[in-house]
């Protein structure tokens, strides 16, 4: 599963909270700790309630931080010049982590633009076939 920016967090989210069922998990520029950031506070008080403890469950930081490394293996691009690193993203935070698990790379002059993603999707969906390696290959699409 892969996405960009929500998306990414999305992807995130949905592939942790479903340990088992995805085999890697990638994202560009993820909104990468919404509960500790404005944009996912003002949504996760709109969705959730008020009540910040039932945030947790739908933010990405904390569930691999309760996750025991017990997750697929992650992907993750971010740009260093991308607008909505420092006060929306976080990504960052996933550094702190020190999960083997992830695999966080930044780039340098790279921003939160089509530009950036197209640049290193062939990357991801690489990183996603490795992934899906054990998975027999159907003679229908030989």
């Amino acid at each position: 599963m892969c996405g960009h920016s929500m998306g990414g967090h999305g992807a995130l989210v949905c592939g942790l909270r479903r340990p088992g069922q995805y085999q890697s998990l990638s994202a560009f520029a993820p909104v990468s700790a919404p509960s500790q950031t404005p944009w996912g506070q003002k949504a996760f008080s709109r969705y959730l309630g008020d009540d910040t403890r039932q945030w947790l469950a739908y933010d990405s930081l904390e569930l691999l931080k309760s996750s025991g490394q017990q997750h697929p293996p992650i992907l993750i691009d971010q740009g260093r010049a991308d607008p909505f690193l420092e006060a929306e993203l976080k990504t960052e935070y996933l550094e702190t982590l020190n999960d083997p698990q992830i695999t966080l790379r930044w780039h340098e002059t790279y921003d939160h633009s089509y530009f950036f993603i197209s640049s290193f999707i062939g990357e991801h969906l690489n990183f996603h076939a490795r992934h899906l390696g054990a998975v027999p290959r159907s003679p229908a699409h030989d």
